[in-house]
């Protein structure tokens, strides 16, 4: 008994291997040789791959070999001698019996822990013995105590006892001192807040020190739009207590854009060209806080404009919760006003995820008479208020929030409220009484990007995203528009009316520097419309490409796309050209 003692813990202790090592050359043929037949068998099943052209690589390679014959369970398993003959290498083996747990039982584990690991006695009760499945083990508890304030854990076999070919033995785990957060330093230019900080990363003094928590802390700091991270943080361990240090710099988010786009104009018999713009301002972190106010303006066509404003308050009276109000404005032409004021009420899952409760009302109102003769025609558009209520998830786990090389985002949204039609005076009242002026309407919303590394600099983007109505009767004024730079490249802005719709986009990036990539597109949408009479799909589909870098007055951007449908294909003549500069400070 005393050698096989002496092998186990020669393999615990990662003896080199030793022996005659002969110079390989390029091209062997591999004998086995020992005087146990199923030793041959073994180390010929895990037949080494020896490429190794001088004798230290090829001592690597057999050192490799025997460890994935060990992990068999082959504990005292070894290589003898070698003899090279011609183009032959000789390999002496020696493999010995499989080793087997007779037994481990838990010695000061407990249960939950031993749970969440998923060890269970049973597991190790006459089972072969697999050193990678218990080093596995070993990492899992260790692990777990890690994150649970016990950075100096030990995992170790008590009372281990060797029967011929067996093992037996208890399973403890020396957790050491617990060590808790004493404080957390901010060190660098950034101007976030401490207890804004503690909130957004859910770590603060007081805490047991996990490992864990501050690894997830560091992905929430990445979310955020006006911190950059200069460094890894660290970790001060003294007298039970641990002091963080993240390296926290100020990032320019505050942003203000403008972007000017020249489009065929539609409406002119001439080859006169419609100028569209858009302005952006976003204040982000306002005194260090979080807050953000948000400003959108855009013109869409001619007589057309849209408007979106905001204003979000993270951690409401020190709460986890986050305020929102905001509101949407649309005109289109003369024909109708739409109004969405929305208050959302969100809550943090986890540094990655959240859950947001709103509420929102859209009314939709006609502006002009020739709109409400077409109403009283073919009812294609009406006053309606749609009051709702809803529930809104998204995940985000990008490496870079303004120019992203890995990882994704997924967004779900749901709403369900009552429709009720609203009686205009321009209007006699006998128009409404074939209509059912209260109904119930459902909305429903996704989003899901993900964005793939394929070379060191090359990024490929897939997004999925698609919104639908459902309702007894639709009118055309409630319709999604679509069509533009912000969801189906290659057609004007708002170029399409649909109920429901998917849009689905490729992208592939090729990043020239840290902040600038040159980039080729293809959107395929699937458009339909359910009106009472017009029900109809249609599939459009854009292909472009563009341009993205920084300079000293922002980054600066350019678009170029044309569209296709089923009754026109791709023409270069109506192609769009859209370029700006976004500006951060």
């Amino acid at each position: 008994m005393c050698w096989q003692r002496y092998a186990i813990l020669g393999w615990l202790l990662g003896l080199l291997l030793s022996g005659n090592w002969a110079q390989a050359q390029d091209k062997r043929v591999v004998q086995i040789v020992s005087p146990d037949p199923e030793a041959i068998k073994l180390f010929q099943r895990l037949q080494p791959k020896l490429t190794a052209r001088d004798s230290l690589g090829l001592r690597q390679e057999l050192q490799n070999w025997r460890a994935r014959v060990q992990e068999e369970g082959y504990l005292t398993a070894s290589i003898d001698s070698l003899r090279q003959r011609r183009d032959s290498l000789w390999v002496y083996v020696y493999a010995g019996r499989p080793y087997r747990w007779a037994s481990l039982r838990n010695g000061n584990v407990g249960e939950g822990l031993l749970e969440k690991v998923g060890f269970r006695e049973k597991l190790y009760t006459n089972t072969p013995f697999r050193p990678a499945e218990f080093a596995q083990l070993q990492q899992a508890l260790l692990r777990e105590a890690e994150n649970n304030g016990f950075p100096y854990a030990a995992v170790r076999i008590d009372s281990l006892q060797l029967y011929d070919d067996s093992i037996r033995g208890v399973l403890r785990v020396v957790r050491g001192p617990l060590i808790q957060i004493d404080s957390i330093q901010i060190v660098g230019s950034s101007r976030l807040q401490r207890q804004a900080f503690y909130r957004y990363t859910q770590l603060a003094p007081g805490q047991p020190y996990s490992q864990q928590k501050v690894e997830q802390a560091m992905r929430a700091l990445k979310q955020l739009p006006f911190v950059k991270i200069a460094g890894e943080p660290q970790v001060l361990f003294a007298k039970n207590q641990a002091r963080l240090y993240f390296f926290l710099d100020e990032k320019k988010a505050n942003q203000f854009d403008g972007i000017i786009g020249f489009l065929p104009d539609p409406s002119s018999s001439s080859a006169k060209l419609l100028i569209t713009g858009e302005v952006n301002l976003q204040v982000r972190n306002l005194r260090g806080s979080g807050k953000q106010i948000g400003l959108h303006w855009r013109k869409v066509e001619r007589n057309s404009q849209l408007l979106d404003v905001e204003y979000r308050h993270p951690h409401f009276f020190n709460t986890p919760f986050e305020i929102a109000a905001l509101f949407h404005l649309y005109k289109q032409d003369t024909s109708f006003l739409n109004l969405r004021p929305r208050l959302e009420i969100a809550y943090p899952l986890s540094t990655t995820s959240r859950v947001t409760f709103f509420a929102e009302v859209v009314s939709s109102q006609l502006l002009s008479p020739e709109a409400l003769r077409q109403r009283r025609s073919d009812s294609s558009a009406i006053d309606a208020n749609f009051t709702s209520y809803g529930l809104a998830y998204a995940w985000n786990n990008l490496d870079d929030l303004y120019f992203p090389r890995r990882g994704g985002q997924a967004f779900f949204q749901g709403a369900v409220g009552n429709k009720r039609v609203q009686r205009n005076a321009r209007v006699e009242p006998s128009y409404y009484d074939t209509l059912q002026l209260k109904t119930t309407q459902l909305s429903l919303a996704t989003r899901l990007e993900r964005f793939w590394p394929v070379t060191k600099n090359g990024v490929l983007l897939t997004r999925l995203r698609a919104e639908g109505l459902v309702n007894q009767r639709l009118y055309l004024n409630e319709l999604y528009r679509l069509g533009g730079l912000a969801s189906l490249r290659g057609f004007d802005d708002y170029a399409f009316y649909a109920s429901s719709y998917g849009i689905s986009t490729l992208e592939y990036r090729q990043y020239t520097g840290q902040d600038s990539y040159v980039f080729l597109l293809y959107d395929q949408g699937y458009l339909r419309r359910d009106l009472k009479n017009e029900k109809n799909f249609q599939w459009a589909s854009g292909v472009g490409g563009g341009i993205s870098f920084s300079t000293g007055a922002g980054v600066f951007q350019l678009v170029y796309s044309v569209g296709r449908t089923s009754q026109e294909g791709f023409s270069l003549q109506r192609g769009k050209i859209h370029f700006g500069i976004t500006g951060r400070f």
